[in-house]
This record gives C-alpha cells, sequence and structure tokens, in this order.
C-alpha cells in the first residue's frame, strides 16, 4: 500500500490575465503542516500593453511568502514597504493583525517590452498566539539563502529549517521549504532531514515515488517520518514544504486566515468598512466577495 496520502492535481482558475493553478487549499486536505495556501502563477507572457495589477486587498492571521522563477513584480503595503522582488528572492509580509498591500508590474519594465511572470504566492498561517501581532515585512537576496549540491542536484532552503540548515526569512513556527533542481537522476533523501507534514509540489519533470510516476503540474502530500522513496528524473524542479501542524483548526475566507470564524467575521465586516490601513498614496481598493 502506497504511502502518499494524496496526489493533488493543479486546478486552473481565471483571475483576469493570469492563470493560476491553485494546489492548497484541496477540499481532501486543508494545510500541509502550517501551509495553508498555495497558488501558482504562470507562466505567462504579458508586457505590450498588458501587465500585472493586483490593487489593494487586505490579509490578517497569515504571512506571504512570494518566490519568483522569471519576471520581476513590485510589492507595496500599508506600513511603508515598497519592494521589488526578482526571481530567486523571497519577499516575507506578515499580516498579523492585518495589512493591505499591492502588487504589480514594475514601472520600468513598462515599456512595450513582452515578458514571462513565473513564480509562486504561498500562504503560511501564523501560530494562534502570534495571529495578532504588529504587521511586518522582509526581503531576503537570493544570494542570502543557504544553497548546496549533493548528487547532480541543487539545494536551496527557501525557509524554515532543514538538511542541518536554517533560513534567515524570520518564520513563526516549525516549518520548511526547500527547492530542489536535479540536473541528473536524483534520489531524495529526506527521513531525518525534514520534520512534520511534507508536500512535493512538482513544477517541472516527473516524480516516481511509491511505484508512480508523478508529472509536473501536481503535489504531493506524504508524512516525512514515513515518506517512501522518492527520485527526480533528470531536468526535474520541485519543492519540499511544510512541517509541524497546529494543533487547532484554521479558517480562511478570502485573504484572510484565523483560528476563529468570529476574527474572520470581524476582518470583512473592517474592510467592507474600510477600516484596514492604506497603502500610501494607493487609493485602488478590491471589494469583498459577494459583498
Amino acid at each position: 500500500m502506497s504511502n502518499i496520502d494524496l496526489i493533488i492535481e493543479e486546478r486552473s482558475r481565471d483571475i483576469g490575465d493570469f492563470l493560476v493553478g491553485r494546489i492548497l487549499p484541496f477540499r481532501k486536505k486543508r494545510m500541509v503542516g502550517p501551509f495553508i495556501f498555495i497558488d501558482h502563477m504562470g507562466p505567462s507572457l504579458i508586457g505590450g500593453k498588458r501587465y500585472m495589477d493586483v490593487d489593494q486587498h487586505p490579509h490578517i492571521g497569515l504571512s506571504t511568502l512570494t518566490y519568483m522563477l522569471e519576471g520581476e513584480i513590485m510589492h507595496e503595503d500599508s506600513i511603508g514597504t515598497k519592494q521589488r522582488i526578482s526571481p530567486g528572492s523571497v519577499n516575507w509580509m506578515t499580516a498579523g493583525k492585518g495589512i493591505s498591500h499591492t502588487e504589480r508590474t514594475p514601472q520600468d519594465w513598462r515599456d512595450g517590452r513582452t515578458f514571462q511572470v513565473h513564480g509562486y504566492q504561498i500562504w503560511v498561517a501564523l501560530p494562534r498566539e502570534h495571529e495578532f501581532i504588529e504587521p511586518s515585512f522582509h526581503h531576503i537576496p537570493a544570494d542570502e539563502l543557504p544553497m548546496w549540491q549533493a548528487d547532480g542536484a541543487t539545494y536551496k532552503l527557501v525557509a524554515g529549517k532543514g538538511f542541518g540548515k536554517e533560513s534567515p526569512v524570520p518564520v513563526y513556527s516549525d516549518l520548511f521549504m526547500v527547492e530542489v533542481i536535479a540536473e541528473d537522476e536524483h534520489r531524495l533523501e529526506i527521513n531525518g532531514e525534514l520534520q512534520g507534514e511534507i508536500g512535493v509540489c512538482v513544477v517541472h519533470g516527473s516524480v516516481e515515488a511509491c511505484g508512480e510516476t508523478v508529472e509536473k503540474g501536481n503535489m504531493m502530500v506524504s508524512k516525512a517520518e514515513n515518506i517512501c522513496d522518492v527520485t527526480l528524473a533528470a531536468g526535474t524542479h520541485v519543492f519540499l514544504f511544510g512541517g509541524t501542524p497546529f494543533p487547532e483548526e484554521r479558517f480562511i475566507h478570502w485573504n484572510f486566515v484565523a483560528s476563529s470564524k468570529e476574527t474572520l467575521e470581524q476582518a470583512k465586516q473592517a474592510w467592507i468598512n474600510k477600516e484596514f490601513p492604506k497603502v500610501p498614496g494607493d487609493d485602488s481598493y478590491v471589494p469583498l466577495p459577494g459583498a
């Protein structure tokens, strides 16, 4: 019997100019460790008169992790951050009690050129004791993240702890996110290296595990303590992510995450009433869906 609990296929949805492959949440698996939401952006060709413009919207109860593979995005938020993110670096925004932000194509890229945008938008739920902390933002350049080689593969520890290393991303719970790019066929040695629940997201190529072949655009979910052999085909690109699950349930509505439904309702009403802090100099506003 396979010890892969689930194989989750991306489900596409259209958010205007982008086709997004929703990986988490999934009806049979709401979270993997503290990871509660993963969106696959692109790859999409944009430019000319079509750019990325995600207007001002709110978050509570989570940290967002933006990781680009291609293209660049300008992030601005209500605590005054203005940060460009390029491939391989990490934007880590902790919403806590509430933050608003925008994500747009940088102004100097709006010159008629066309370019690829490809990356991941990830939400990590905050532990209950940190749900209402003050919002914060950190940018970690690509060259500050731990990287190493192993048997024809390149590893990068994007966030958390794993493989005896620690990322400088200031996380609030026991978690890991690891990027692995295999030039040659490569066997993942995970046992004892990662703690808690584990997801394997196949960006490119294919993975063989427990006698099954899993192609790009899918995610596998398993347990670190009993994972079977996982082999990456040559040219395969994956992300490993997960960690220790929380003892209590998390609820999610739109861009809000909380350990109580009452907190969600308060956040919804605050956004409707325009009581969230605003991005300086930006009057855009994404209405609460269904309001």
